[in-house]
């Protein structure tokens, strides 16, 4: 399906009597990016040949702005329809294939880049799955007893993030988007208007009576706004904590579309704050723009030191107005763990509930033997595994209502010796 822009160069009158491969290349081009997610349909095909018909075929930058400015409507498809373009246009060079062919090759030792944003759906897009429909004809229908087995999809709930494979984790991500996340709501000292009679309005009543001369007085209600409280998120990005970390970037991205007063940082040696680079509409993009605005991922951690930073930087800045806090590590801490248990506790009288997402929990038989484990439990609210599909979706379930028993924390203090 790859074409080439250079070849199409002498087919003018062809192309005008809507006929030739350039045309039926960007009829294809327009399916891949409908495919890809870009809102396309048979109209923006038929303008987008109209517009290569007024500037003619001249350069390849000209051919990119004229696709662009036709099939791109908003700014995060922008990133989604570049990648599409260098992979569907790209130039054939057959003499270069044949030189590279023909001369030797070294190892190619050099470090991977990150992939950039829609690549996997592009490549979905370009290699769609094949239906095999002959094949389906001649197999023999089978019935099957499916009541006590379980479908990929709940196997997929509960597999740990760290061995899925890149297949599994795009599902997981799709799933994750779809979370429902109603979150308790808490009254505020401030009031907003109200149809039911609950309150008089004072100020409200007067506005309304001047607008008639004050002839007639109709009594205007309030009532005290009810919002969200502001969830502030803490991530470990450390070499353990890096996977974890990046699927459940998803689900906040997911959240930061639905709520405003979310607030995230990363921290491994050093604290990071990516609320900025989350709000972008892409979640691909997103991620990636987290992943390079922090310096040193997958490397080591600090936790006591980086608690301590946003203790002192940004605690009065975020946690007003009985904010709930996400702390997301392993609690893998060997030094500095007095600074650890003192900048925990002070976290924790500083929030309205502090929640400690583990991805150890995964393990049946955790014990709280790590220093660092034990140095942060006494301060916290819930203790919850964060390491699959279900373990987010109860995480989002035990946000929208109280402190539930099955994350307290104290039933790990009793049992375990330091280690």
């Amino acid at each position: 399906m790859q074409a080439s822009v250079e070849q199409h160069q002498g087919n003018t009158a062809s192309r005008r009597s809507g006929s030739g491969k350039l045309t039926d290349n960007v009829v294809h081009f327009s399916r891949v990016l409908r495919r890809a997610g870009l809102k396309t349909g048979p109209g923006d095909a038929a303008d987008a040949i109209n517009a290569i018909e007024a500037i003619g075929l001249g350069s390849r930058d000209e051919f990119h702005a004229a696709l662009s400015a036709v099939f791109v409507r908003r700014r995060e498809d922008q990133p989604v329809f570049d990648e599409a373009f260098e992979l569907f246009w790209r130039s054939r060079d057959l003499v270069g294939k044949m030189i590279a062919l023909m001369s030797p090759k070294a190892a190619d030792n050099r470090e991977k880049g990150r992939p950039k944003p829609g690549h996997s759906r592009v490549a979905d897009a370009l290699t769609p799955s094949p239906t095999n429909s002959k094949a389906s004809k001649e197999i023999p229908e089978v019935d099957v007893d499916a009541r006590l087995t379980s479908s990929s999809r709940e196997m997929l709930k509960r597999m740990d993030f760290a061995q899925m494979s890149a297949a599994e984790l795009a599902m997981a991500r799709r799933e994750i988007a779809r979370l429902v996340t109603p979150f308790r709501e808490y009254t505020t000292r401030r009031f907003e208007p109200a149809a039911s009679a609950s309150r008089i309005d004072p100020r409200a009543t007067m506005r309304h009576a001047m607008r008639s001369g004050g002839g007639l007085i109709l009594p205007r209600y309030r009532r005290r706004r009810k919002l969200p409280p502001p969830l502030v998120v803490l991530a470990d990005i450390s070499g353990s904590m890096s996977q974890y970390t990046r699927v459940f970037l998803h689900f906040l991205h997911a959240l930061s579309e639905r709520r405003q007063r979310l607030h995230i940082f990363l921290f491994g040696t050093r604290l990071t704050n990516v609320t900025r680079y989350l709000r972008r509409r892409d979640p691909d993009e997103a991620v990636n723009a987290c992943a390079d605005a922090v310096p040193d991922w997958s490397g080591g951690t600090r936790i006591g030191a980086t608690l301590g930073e946003f203790n002192r930087l940004w605690s009065r800045r975020v946690l007003g107005q009985g904010a709930v806090v996400l702390l997301i590590t392993d609690g893998l801490e060997r030094e500095g763990i007095e600074e650890l248990e003192r900048e925990a506790d002070r976290l924790h009288r500083s929030c309205r509930r502090l929640v400690w997402l583990n991805p150890l929990l995964r393990f049946d038989g955790f014990e709280a033997r790590a220093r660092g484990v034990r140095a942060i439990l006494p301060h916290v609210d819930e203790l919850r595994p964060v390491h699959n599909l279900q373990s987010v979706a109860d995480l989002a379930q035990a946000l929208s209502g109280d402190i539930s028993r099955s994350g307290d924390p104290r039933r790990f203090l009793s049992s375990g010796a330091t280690a």
